[in-house]
Parts: structure tokens; sequence; C-alpha cells
């Protein structure tokens, strides 16, 4: 959650190229597979892209601005899950039931 930890001018160049390369691969949340809005009208859309970390910032610092520790995510799957480890999923999807 990044109002505890700090925010570097390198890791904000890593999440806007993230943010970037999910954006352009259609990426969906890594935590509830659904699609993400890459476009929000406003800060206050949950479904909004947000930057997880696969391990959390707050237990594995050193992992803060490891490209491969990036997840995509919604800020509400994001701030939901917080530092705990991830709910298991269902598996990969058969097709796209949207």
């Amino acid at each position: 959650m990044s109002q505890h930890h700090k925010t570097t001018r390198n890791m904000q160049a890593q999440k806007l190229k993230f943010k970037g390369e999910c954006k352009d691969a259609d990426a969906r949340c890594w935590l509830c597979s659904q699609p993400i809005n890459y476009e929000p009208v406003d800060d206050n859309d949950q479904s909004r892209f947000e930057l997880d970390h696969y391990y959390p910032v707050s237990t594995h610092p050193e992992h803060a601005e490891d490209p491969a520790n990036f997840r995509p995510s919604h800020a509400e799957c994001n701030r939901r899950r917080g530092n705990k480890a991830p709910a298991p999923g269902l598996g990969t999807l058969s097709r796209d039931w949207l």
C-alpha cells in the first residue's frame, strides 16, 4: 500500500512503463481476472489500474522496485488484499465470460 512506503522517481517511471505494457496487452487484474479500466475518468474509480506487488512492500521492501514482483490489479482488489497473501483463484478461465 503506497502510503506506507517511499515512492522514488525510479519507481514512478517503472510504474508508468508497467501500466503501458499492461494496457497494450489488455492485462486483467491478477487477483480477480476481470478487465481493468486503464483510462479512468476520476480517481475514485475502483476498477482503475493499480500496480500491485506479489510480495507486499511492507513485508518484502527489497522487492519494491523489482519488475518481476509487479502485478496488474484493480485499485479495489489491491486495497482489499492489503499485505496478505492473495486468495487462491479457481484457475484459468476456459473462456471470457463477459
